[in-house]
């Protein structure tokens, strides 16, 4: 897997640079709301383009939370351009070091499709590991990361935040970068947008490899690192095996019925009922299902569902969203992260290119630069598992499987080098918003009055490497 980023300079390292004349006057000091993957990528984003950038953080600690991560090439170009060589490769030597992934029938293991891993999701790593590099590389940068500061409320004219012990703090743009529960996005939407269920749940696990130790049914999967996804009806199996064994994780995605289970939880810290998940596996290869088994304990996460916004932007054009406040992706995406990466990347540059005085004009070419970008990664994570979880109704009505049709198709997304494209199509799209501001009269960017996504800004997606 190596040889696809670790071995091979990457293309567009050196993206066209603004110009004197394109950058005015002096980048605008910037505030970031939360120092998740997505607000450390838009610090490291806009120190590089010049910006005087602080990052505003609730929780006073970080732990080691949550589990699998894939960070796509699309991302580690600029991360690399943004944080050099070291960060890079802190970066890939966290992921999963696997050539190929298989692709499995539910009950035999048969293996139905193979494929290398970096079709996948690129790097596949703990997501804790992934945000202590991120952290690193913000404070290395000289960014400061400002912990247990936790914001109350907004006055988006200035703008400025209100801290929860009375401070403000005032900037030329606020980016919310805060999450799914992202507070920020009530204030953009002007109403709090509640989740919907998606129909979907994840049981999901990590721990050592140790504990599988002594178990003949495992040891295919947990002496090395390898990557292995078993797809049955409704549902899919993902296992992921990192450190040589060390550590294991397994994710059950299943579709849900009852009732009950559709009611909207939206927490990654729910316990799963591992009665439950043993239903689940009933006729699950043995080999993955005495993983699952020797399992301590997991976690049920409902996925969640929101549909696209109309606006990333405030009334005032000066709060603009980012990452999963304003683009959440499915787990089957495998581009959450990238893409957030991606947007700060665009948001940089289009900030630096308006210049300090017109920061309307770049958050409102930034949003129409990403949106049709993030909503065709985010249908590319809803058709995989579409795919994946009807493949075997169709070897049921007596059609075989085409190897083709069960793969996953992220690779074409990883060409695509955001901060140039950003600078390449900057003009075209900046006028159109530059005449939009001036009519006081934006276009959304999803619903009624927007652009079909099937036909101006699908073209524009496929034109730009998407």
């Amino acid at each position: 897997m190596g040889s696809n980023t670790e071995d091979a300079p990457l293309k567009g390292t050196n993206p066209p640079q603004p110009s004197p004349k394109q950058s005015k006057l002096t980048p605008p000091p910037a505030i970031i709301i939360g120092a998740g993957l997505g607000g450390c990528a838009a610090a490291l984003a806009l120190k590089a383009q010049g910006f005087d950038v602080t990052v505003y953080e609730r929780l006073k600690t970080f732990r080691r939370l949550g589990d699998s991560l894939g960070l796509g090439e699309n991302a580690l170009k600029l991360l690399r351009r943004w944080g050099g060589q070291r960060l890079y490769d802190d970066l890939c030597a966290i992921g999963n070091q696997a050539e190929d992934m298989q692709i499995r029938e539910w009950s035999s293991g048969r293996v139905l499709a193979r494929q290398p891993l970096m079709d996948m999701a690129g790097y596949i790593g703990h997501r804790g590991d992934y945000h202590e590099v991120f952290l690193q590389a913000t404070r290395d940068a000289g960014v400061p990361i400002l912990m247990d500061h936790e914001i109350t409320s907004f006055d988006e004219a200035k703008p400025s935040i209100t801290l929860a012990d009375g401070r403000e703090f005032a900037a030329d743009v606020v980016i919310g970068a805060d999450g799914i529960k992202s507070r920020a996005r009530e204030l953009v939407l002007g109403f709090k947008d509640h989740p919907r269920s998606s129909g979907y749940s994840c049981f999901r696990a990590y721990f050592p490899g140790s504990i599988l130790k002594g178990e003949p049914k495992c040891a295919e999967f947990v002496g090395r690192d390898s990557v292995n996804i078993w797809i049955g009806d409704d549902t899919h199996v993902i296992q992921n095996t990192l450190r040589n064994g060390e550590e294991f994780n397994w994710i059950l995605t299943r579709k849900l019925s009852e009732e009950k289970d559709l009611e909207i939880t939206e927490s990654w810290f729910q316990e799963g009922d591992l009665g439950e998940v043993a239903r689940c596996i009933e006729g699950l290869d043995e080999r993955i299902a005495a993983a699952i088994r020797r399992t301590p304990g997991c976690l049920d996460w409902k996925i969640c569902y929101r549909d696209p916004l109309s606006t990333w932007v405030s009334r005032s054009h000066r709060i603009v969203l980012l990452g999963d406040s304003c683009h959440a992706h499915l787990p089957t995406s495998a581009q959450g992260a990238s893409q957030a990466t991606e947007s700060a990347a665009v948001l940089a540059v289009c900030l630096n290119l308006a210049g300090k005085e017109n920061v309307p004009l770049a958050t409102r070419t930034y949003e129409k630069l990403r949106f049709a970008r993030t909503r065709h990664s985010q249908t590319n994570g809803e058709d995989l598992r579409d795919r994946w979880h009807n493949a075997l109704k169709n070897v049921k009505a007596g059609r075989e499987i085409d190897p083709e049709t069960i793969k996953m198709r992220n690779r074409p997304l990883y060409a695509f080098d955001a901060e140039a494209d950003a600078m390449q199509r900057w003009h075209a799209v900046s006028s159109q918003v530059a005449e939009e501001l001036r009519e006081g009269c934006i276009t959304p960017l999803f619903g009624p009055g927007s652009r079909s996504v099937t036909g101006t800004v699908a073209a524009e997606v496929g034109a730009t490497g998407a």
